[in-house]
């Protein structure tokens, strides 16, 4: 199994004949999803997601890829193919159509539906193409065939990509339930006759590669669902993905089935729920959904709310709840019901939430004490079951992090693809395949790109340093005003701190050592302003380091009058 390098450097030219294959996203992590193929001087994107921020990284709203590899080379796009249309798969095509808004949007009539909405808050008029499972569309360079894999969202699509270098299979996010809600398999009757064409790399979801055995079916948290309902006193709550068709509609069946209405809480959530409804994807009874306004004339036990936050986000519906704010309050007999895995990185913020709904005396439900979600990857039995059929020549494992992408790899070996036709890589490593074996040639840019509020790539790694210095560890001023001329000190030094912990009168003791740097350095002839600056902050920062073990953020000021 190959893996990536810290010598690697930029990829040689694309011999020709030869497929690129360079994933700017969704290696490594869970998010972010994005591969550029590249076949003779044209490009054909799969997917552009979002990742969603950790604690690490304060203040932050969305990562998205990064585009610096083609923002020079738009014009050579042929299109964006969308598996399926969650956030991690379609987040960041809104700033991909900033750069060039008619690049063509591929993908199935929900996926590009959710994204047309998306794009309209953006005020992006996309050009689509729908294609369905079966359909077959030429993408330049590009032959593209589309096929039906079943994931928690309908309308999810794995695609082939055909050249004249070899066919790439892409799963795109999959699972093998046999027993779906819509009655939509993935095929593995396509799957088998493309192997039996050829399968020269196959890029395969990883996320649950570590898991044992087979994804139990959608269809089993019904009776679990129902079991909630009929014992539940007071209003039920139920926190999911806005984006997870087929559960919300075991919500539904089970509201109904107890006489409940359900109101959905969140504008991501209404959304996509008013569309998954009007395109058919979501059965809703008449008179079941309300609007939540009209929730205080209904008695509590015949509510039912469906919001976003079962990850945690600070700013989502269900945390706020938790926070006490949101104008729905959690009272004592509430049932709140987190219909959704854990994230990876999000464990501490989920855990948070479910203390603060159950301090206000809510019954919360959840995977940990019971069955209320089930995954919507492959697990290990049903990626060895696929890789039987497929028979890839080469692998590459994608969506997962680093345990995910080495477990799934373990998982192709043991199906007979021998090792030195795995390819493990990251973020930015770039995979040629040449004359049917897939090799790593080389690295391009590939790191996180913040978006913070309207800023777009202004956030840097330096930026959320002190970001974190700033919340762990607070910040200290020192402000000096010098004469010019004489170089002497008029005013000051002045230290004022805010969230280190330090009173301001404690800096008493350390002035006299800022005195006597500061003179020093006029003495020296050093009486420039940054100098002067940094002078301060090294004096400031080591007694505050030796007086009391604390690193904060110092912020010194020199104003020459």
């Amino acid at each position: 199994m190959s893996h990536p390098h810290p010598e690697l450097g930029a990829p040689p030219k694309l011999p020709k004949g030869a497929l690129r294959v360079i994933p700017l996203g969704g290696l490594g992590e869970i998010g972010r999803n994005m591969t550029v193929f590249e076949f003779d001087g044209r490009l054909l994107i799969v997917d552009c997601g979002v990742l969603f921020p950790e604690e690490e990284q304060p203040g932050i709203d969305l990562i998205l890829p990064d585009f610096t590899i083609i923002r020079d080379r738009l014009d050579d796009i042929e299109g964006i193919v969308l598996t399926h249309g969650h956030e991690d798969h379609i987040g960041a095509v809104p700033y991909l159509l900033r750069l060039k808004p008619d690049i063509p949007l591929i993908g199935s009539k929900l996926t590009l539906a959710l994204i047309e909405a998306k794009l309209q808050e953006h005020r992006i008029r996309p050009y689509t193409l729908e294609v369905k499972e079966g359909d077959r569309e030429v993408l330049g360079a590009f032959d593209c065939e589309f096929i039906a894999v079943n994931h928690s969202i309908p309308d999810a699509l794995a695609v082939a990509v055909r050249t004249p270098a070899g066919m790439v299979v892409a799963t795109g996010d999959f699972k093998m339930d046999q027993l779906p809600l819509d009655g939509r398999l993935t095929d593995l009757h396509t799957f088998a006759r493309l192997s039996e064409e050829g399968i020269d790399l196959l890029l395969s979801d990883s996320t649950n590669a570590e898991v044992p055995g087979f994804v139990p079916p959608e269809r089993d948290i019904s009776n679990v669902l129902r079991n909630v309902f009929a014992n539940a006193p007071k209003r039920i709550i139920v926190a999911s993905f806005a984006s997870h068709v087929h559960r919300i509609q075991q919500i539904l069946d089970a509201a109904h089935e107890y006489g409940r209405r359900v109101a959905f809480v969140g504008r991501s959530m209404v959304r996509n729920m008013g569309i998954a409804r009007d395109l058919g994807y979501l059965r809703v009874p008449a008179g079941l959904v309300v609007d939540v306004k009209t929730l205080d004339d209904l008695p509590d036990d015949e509510v039912v709310l469906v919001c976003t936050g079962s990850q945690g986000e600070p700013m989502a519906a269900l945390s706020r709840m938790a926070n006490r704010d949101h104008q729905i309050r959690i009272v004592p007999g509430d049932t709140v019901i987190l219909a959704s895995s854990l994230i990876p990185g999000n464990e501490n913020a989920v855990y948070r939430v479910i203390n603060g709904l159950t301090r206000w005396g809510a019954n919360v439900v959840h995977k940990g004490n019971a069955k209320v979600h089930v995954s919507g990857h492959a697990s290990a039995g049903e990626l060895l079951y696929f890789y039987n059929i497929c028979r890839p020549k080469n692998l590459m494992p994608v969506h997962g992090e680093w345990r995910h992408l080495r477990a799934n790899a373990e998982l192709g070996a043991m199906t007979g693809i021998p090792k030195d036709h795995i390819v493990i890589a990251e973020d930015g490593v770039v995979v040629d395949l040449v004359d049917g074996r897939a090799r790593i040639t080389g690295k391009v840019q590939a790191g996180y790109v913040y978006v913070d509020g309207l800023s777009v790539g202004d956030v840097t790694e330096t930026s959320l340093k002190d970001r974190r210095i700033l919340g762990e560890e607070g910040i200290i001023s020192v402000f000096v005003v010098v004469d010019s001329s004489t170089g002497k000190i008029v005013g000051g030094p002045h230290v004022h701190a805010r969230g280190s912990g330090i009173e301001d009168s404690a800096f008493d003791a350390v002035l006299p050592k800022v005195d006597q740097a500061l003179n020093k350095s006029f003495q020296d002839g050093v009486v420039e302003p940054h100098q002067l600056q940094q002078l301060i902050r090294r004096s400031v920062g080591k007694w505050v380091s030796d007086t009391y073990r604390r690193r904060p953020m110092i912020l010194p000021v020199v104003v020459e009058v």
